[in-house]
């Protein structure tokens, strides 16, 4: 499914909290440090636990 640039920078910025706050990381581990950039690499390989419904 394709997003919209909302619906992504939305799910990104709340996996980047996520992760921020202590969830753990989906990716190997030491392969990148900072929160945005592992929600973001999570959003491009498609292993986010995040789903959109729409009506």
């Amino acid at each position: 499914m394709n997003h919209t640039r909302y619906e992504t920078a939305r799910i990104v910025g709340a996996r980047a909290l996520q992760i921020s706050m202590g969830a753990p990381s989906l990716l190997a581990d030491g392969e990148v440090s900072e929160a945005i950039a592992i929600a973001e690499l999570e959003f491009e390989r498609g292993i986010l636990p995040i789903t959109v419904e729409r009506s």
